[in-house]
């Protein structure tokens, strides 16, 4: 038994259920009738069905299987997978009656890549960015010749052969890696996990971005080893930074920091809580030859930033680019506190007439709401704004309009000076 057979036979267990293939077995064909009063945006296009907004489900579902769902009066909205173990239970892949099967996900995940290289998204991108790519609870990062795979829901996972195939077909990849530690899947029921999906292969890896080198750690790295999101965010510092002395707080691998260094800053210095990602953002520095402009050093960022501002420390740029604060709207009020604040220690240290770097990497805070905290913070410390930038992430991770959780990134750069 070779590689690919194992896989197979440890993930999908011969199983003759019915009639519908899912994941390399049969299953049944569910009819799922929706609610009379549902939410709009299903009728728009949005792929959650809640389970508060189903009226039936014929016969009895199991998790991962394929469900057809149809409005109250019968009328098809679409087929999907069920979990009833999910607040979300249906997640939507089509609103086409086909097949759902090892060429549907090959279909999706050539088409995925036409879209990427008509962008210009090729060497280092996101291939799959889950609902935005109609591939609802799967991330495929795409690292040179490298891929690592995230499957956030029980009845995607289940086709994580088929999808390893197609990546397989399409780009022959080095190797493909599994980063499925993360929290969310025991919500689906699910195991946490990481592993090689291919023949075994050393995960640490260098790309480059924007000319420069960073070592990528495919395995230990957060989320699936590199935010690919912030590339052109990256860029978009070119200007402001040059003869600059910069300050960078959330640092984690020196992105930012080294983008700076690069782009002409008379001094960079980046801090992180992580005693890791200070190392590796250290090792990337040295990678480029910039250490002698850019260094690291761990600290608690929401500590020095206050502290720093007391001893009357200034900088030309302050670059802020926090993790999100909250996952859950139970918190938000939480999360807007934490921007604030984080964001009002930043801008007391940039001298009159300096930039502020920030972002907000939560769904949940949309632009309109981010743009508020920030005004926010720089009345009461007491600056003037006027914006340079306002984006959100790069191309290769689509914004569907009316599905929310695709519009997450805010980055904005503002000139800040004294009242």
């Amino acid at each position: 038994m070779d590689w690919g057979q194992a896989f197979n036979a440890a993930v999908m267990p011969n199983s003759n259920v019915g009639n519908y293939k899912r994941g390399g077995y049969l299953c049944r064909m569910i009819k799922v009738v929706l609610k009379r009063k549902i939410a709009q945006r299903i009728a728009n296009g949005h792929p959650w069905i809640f389970g508060n907004e189903i009226n039936t489900i014929e016969p009895a579902a199991i998790a991962g299987d394929i469900v057809d769902v149809y409005y109250h009066d019968d009328k098809f909205c679409g087929r999907g997978f069920i979990n009833p173990q999910s607040q979300i239970m249906v997640r939507l892949l089509t609103r086409k009656k086909e097949a759902i099967d090892e060429t549907f996900f090959y279909n999706r995940i050539r088409g995925a890549w036409e879209y990427r290289k008509k962008i210009g998204y090729t060497e280092n991108c996101r291939l799959i960015f889950g609902e935005a790519d109609e591939m609802p609870a799967l991330i495929i990062d795409k690292f040179n010749d490298y891929f690592v795979i995230q499957s956030m829901a029980y009845g995607i996972d289940i086709w994580k052969p088929a999808i390893v195939k197609a990546l397989q077909q399409v780009f022959n990849p080095k190797g493909i890696y599994e980063r499925n530690d993360v929290p969310v899947r025991e919500l689906e029921g699910l195991q946490q996990q990481k592993g090689f999906l291919s023949e075994p292969f050393d995960t640490n890896i260098t790309i480059t971005e924007n000319g420069l080198k960073f070592y990528v750690d495919l395995a230990n790295g957060q989320k699936t080893g590199y935010f690919l999101d912030q590339r052109d965010n990256r860029a978009a510092i070119r200007h402001i930074v040059k003869d600059a002395e910069v300050l960078g707080a959330f640092t984690y691998t020196g992105t930012f920091e080294i983008h700076a260094a690069h782009y002409g800053a008379k001094s960079v210095l980046g801090i992180d809580i992580s005693e890791n990602a200070v190392a590796q953002a250290n090792r990337n520095a040295a990678l480029n030859a910039l250490d002698k402009t850019c260094t690291f050093q761990q600290a608690n960022a929401f500590d020095v930033l206050k502290s720093w501002s007391k001893e009357g420390r200034a900088y030309d740029v302050v670059m802020l680019d926090p993790p999100a604060f909250t996952k859950s709207r139970d918190t938000i009020q939480k999360a807007i506190t934490g921007y604030k604040e984080i964001n009002l220690r930043g801008m007391k240290l940039v001298r009159n007439g300096g930039f502020l770097v920030t972002s907000s990497c939560t769904n949940l805070v949309q632009p309109e709401l981010f743009l508020q905290i920030i005004d926010m913070a720089a009345k009461d410390a007491r600056k003037k704004i006027r914006q340079v930038v306002f984006k959100t992430q790069a191309s290769d991770h689509p914004i569907v309009w009316g599905i929310e959780n695709t519009n997450y990134l805010k980055f904005l750069v503002v000139e800040l000076c004294d009242r």
